[in-house]
């Protein structure tokens, strides 16, 4: 431990402590000067496009190459089948849980909101792109119009396409399609180099965000809806350590070594409440960890699609809140209405600022008796929520891209333990 602490670098130095301090100062910042700090947005906006830009490329060259060095055929079809029957499982037991919780707990009850006194004017947008969220219309967009147009879309799931016809092919030229994996090899170091890159302005982009939301919001939205609030994190929580560290330990890891050796990750998430802003160093430290490369080209964009543990918790909690607020009294078949459009609708969502409050509107039109209209309540704590549900999200993707790995035996235990322990030896 003493080797370790003389020769590592200063505290300050690591991206994590960068993050965290940038949060703290954005955030009084945001308290104390909120007319200035509303205008820092563009940090936070800016970091988050900038790091959009490489995540279509790094996408493409992991599962391309993954897939065009691991060969086409069954595996591609086990992992993927595999990496959906997870996603599915677990996705779902978040959102019971969210429903029984609102039940016990009941964060909405007493508060007698009156329907006709809320603005649906504040929720249209929302509910107006839920409207457009149909299966079909998911399922037709996954295919791109032209193979530039996968990239230019600002969307995972066409480029995960595009990049397994590519690896598929690749796979199938035999000999000469070593000469196009070379190449592949080539531009994911360029990439990966471009993350590390872009990595460092994470501090700038964190502050941003953060001192923009409370600058934005303030506090008093937080104290307003507090039993919400406390009610969505406390559950989360519980759901990442009990249900989540329940499936690592199973799966022969340790959640918490994990959620060390991602520490920096999931402060950049927090700080822009967004879990894409890390979506590439995610790849780059799984790979780093010894899952495979096809894996994690799979699992983690996929996930990122299919597999939102925190949202779906804010999906079933924050619909049973609404109802409670506004005093309407929903019946077991109606929750359990609630619950099958619920998992329905939350396949697809992009992992991205204010998604699960797009994916809410959208299941609670399934029910007409609780007021689209209440969705007003909760909007000014959004911003909150979406740091939580991010950060659950990330999480979830980042144990279920492990845990396929170890069933598909694609994963190296020794690599996974090193890096691990390196983390907790650097923690020290």
């Amino acid at each position: 431990m003493n080797d370790v602490a003389v020769t590592s670098a200063p505290w300050w130095r690591s991206l994590y402590a960068q993050v965290l301090l940038a949060i703290v100062v954005g955030a009084v910042l945001g308290h104390y000067l909120p007319d200035f700090a509303v205008q820092l947005k563009p940090l936070g906006d800016g970091f988050i496009k900038l790091v959009k830009l490489v995540i279509a490329p790094v996408i493409f060259f992991t599962v391309a190459t993954g897939i065009a060095e691991a060969g086409a055929g069954g595996r591609l079809g086990r992992t993927t089948g595999k990496a959906l029957v997870y996603f599915m499982a677990v996705s779902t037991l978040a959102l019971v849980i969210g429903l029984i919780v609102a039940n016990v707990v009941q964060p909405g009850a007493g508060m007698g909101v009156d329907p006709a006194t809320l603005d649906p004017k504040a929720v249209k947008d929302y509910v107006g792109k839920a409207e457009e969220q149909t299966i079909v219309a998911f399922l037709l967009a996954i295919i791109p119009d032209t193979f530039v147009g996968a990239f230019t879309g600002g969307q995972v799931l066409p480029v995960l396409f595009i990049a397994v016809i590519f690896g598929v092919s690749v796979s199938s030229l035999g000999v000469s399609g070593a000469r196009v994996v070379q190449g592949l090899h080539a531009g994911s170091d360029v990439f990966v180099r471009m993350v590390g890159m872009l990595m460092k302005f994470a501090p700038v982009g964190a502050f941003g965000a953060f001192a923009f939301t409370i600058g934005k919001y303030g506090v008093d939205a937080i104290v307003n809806l507090a039993a919400l609030i406390a009610t969505f994190y406390l559950t989360s929580a519980l759901f990442i350590a009990l249900v989540l560290g329940a499936i690592a330990h199973f799966s022969g890891f340790s959640l918490w070594a994990l959620l060390r050796y991602l520490r920096e990750e999931i402060w950049l998430v927090i700080g822009t409440s967004s879990s894409e802003a890390a979506l590439p160093s995610l790849m780059s430290k799984l790979e780093r960890a010894g899952c495979a490369k096809s894996v994690v080209g799979l699992v983690v964009p996929t996930g990122y699609s299919f597999n939102l543990d925190g949202t779906n918790i804010y999906m079933t909690l924050a619909a049973l809140f609404i109802a409670q607020a506004t005093g309407v009294e929903l019946t077991l078949q109606q929750e359990i209405t609630l619950l099958l459009v619920a998992i329905l609708s939350s396949k697809g969502a992009a992992g991205v600022t204010g998604a699960g409050f797009i994916t809410l509107a959208a299941t609670l039109a399934v029910v007409p008796s609780v007021p689209v209209a209440g969705m007003a309540l909760i909007l000014g704590i959004d911003r909150f929520m979406s740091e939580c549900r991010a950060v659950t999200n990330f999480i979830g993707n980042a144990v279920a891209t492990i845990v396929v790995a170890t069933w598909e035996g694609a994963l190296d235990a020794g690599a996974l333990a090193v890096a691990l322990n390196d983390s907790k030896s650097k923690n020290c």
